[in-house]
């Protein structure tokens, strides 16, 4: 005997995607330590300069957890450093060091 079954149809609209609250006092500081401007962030993690700016502007902010997961691999930083759960760390705070390689394959 063959059971048939019903696949329920959820608007696209009701899914909600897991949001994060960042600090984004440390997000702004992590940045202009290491020498990232605004729009090259922006445009590496796939948001809008102004988007940036006004997240930067407020004490926290809710982001996508893949917006944010995308911040901390621009930033070379744990997601849970810009969620506060670990404290910044001296490393976090220097320039990224761009690989020697000249043929193009580390980068």
């Amino acid at each position: 005997m063959i059971r048939k079954t019903r696949l329920m149809t959820i608007p696209l609209e009701s899914i909600k995607m897991a949001e994060l609250q960042i600090k984004t006092g440390q997000l702004k500081s992590i940045r202009v330590a290491r020498k990232i401007g605004r729009p090259k962030l922006a445009k590496q993690v796939g948001i809008s300069e102004r988007q940036l700016a006004k997240t930067e502007k407020s004490e926290t902010a809710k982001l996508s957890s893949n917006t944010v997961s995308r911040l901390s691999e621009a930033l070379q930083i744990s997601t849970m450093t810009l969620t506060g759960e670990f404290p910044v760390a001296e490393r976090d705070l220097q320039p990224i060091k761009k690989p020697k390689c000249t043929t193009g394959c580390c980068s």
